[in-house]
């Protein structure tokens, strides 16, 4: 089976921050796969190693040993098949909203007006194109994120990566931008890999979650297939009986690793993830 997405054993191996002479496995043998049109979240413990698979899946970052496929083919450098979302915010302040959606588009060879036309349709989309000459001082913390999905999805990518793009936001608009989301991959039906550290918003949003165990050598403990049914509104479904039963089936494989991460973090010898 061609997946979209495909890491082969993969392992990640970086110097010691405490001692130059000693080699820290962030990822150990980790092998995990996202088919066309599915939509995956991994948690796992704080510092365990997710936001590094996904820069291995980007690639941002050489494997240390294992491989990635993309398609079905070897992936050698960038993944131009993939868009990124990041964490934290990447938007150009000296750029209207408008602007920054074109970033992208700029470097594809494609015209003034194709571009401007493809940002406003993305803008709408996102429910912001009455701000498209707004600078980004000038926008709320969920309408940068919206930007910033919009200026991920012009770019029409086979997969979508995502580091916990929504962290940073108040719940009600985390809310309001897992449901965009959810419905802007509803009708594109995008193979997405979705890093989050909220178990809830994983369960809700996901057709799969795969759960990571806490560093060194993260690897996959557990792959849990959510069954509930689309279309989902976040708020609603955590009421609905199989999201609770499921909620407490992986919260049991997930707990011990984070109470693992979390004494590894207070430990004066522990160490955490490049």
């Amino acid at each position: 089976m061609n997946y979209a997405l495909e890491l082969d054993r993969i392992s990640c191996e970086f110097l010691s921050n405490s001692n130059q002479y000693e080699i820290y496995t962030a990822v150990g043998d980790t092998t995990l796969n996202v088919s066309q049109g599915e939509f995956v979240s991994v948690v796992g413990p704080t510092g365990c190693g997710k936001s590094t698979l996904l820069n291995v899946a980007a690639g941002l970052l050489k494997p240390s040993k294992g491989q990635v496929r993309v398609f079905g083919q070897p992936l050698n450098g960038l993944n131009t098949r993939a868009g990124y979302m990041f964490q934290a915010e990447s938007l150009l302040p000296w750029r209207t909203a408008l602007q920054n959606v074109m970033l992208g588009l700029e470097y594809h060879d494609i015209s003034q007006k194709s571009a401007h036309e493809l940002a406003m349709d993305w803008l709408t989309r996102v429910g912001l194109n009455r701000f498209a000459n707004h600078y980004i001082h000038q926008l709320s913390g969920g309408m940068r994120k919206r930007v910033s999905l919009a200026q991920t999805l012009v770019l029409d990518p086979d997969i979508i990566l995502m580091d916990e793009p929504l962290s940073a936001l108040d719940i009600q608009t985390r809310q309001l931008m897992e449901n965009e989301i959810l419905d802007i991959w509803s009708k594109q039906k995008k193979a997405v890999l979705f890093i989050t550290h909220d178990l809830d918003e994983a369960i809700a949003m996901s057709d799969r979650v795969v759960v990571l165990s806490a560093g060194p050598a993260t690897h996959p403990i557990g792959d849990f297939v959510i069954d509930l049914q689309r279309p989902r509104n976040v708020a609603e479904i955590r009421h609905d009986p199989s999201y609770i039963h499921l909620h407490e089936q992986i919260w049991t494989v997930l707990r011990d690793e984070v109470l693992k991460g979390y004494r590894q973090q207070l430990s004066p010898t522990g160490e955490t993830v490049p």
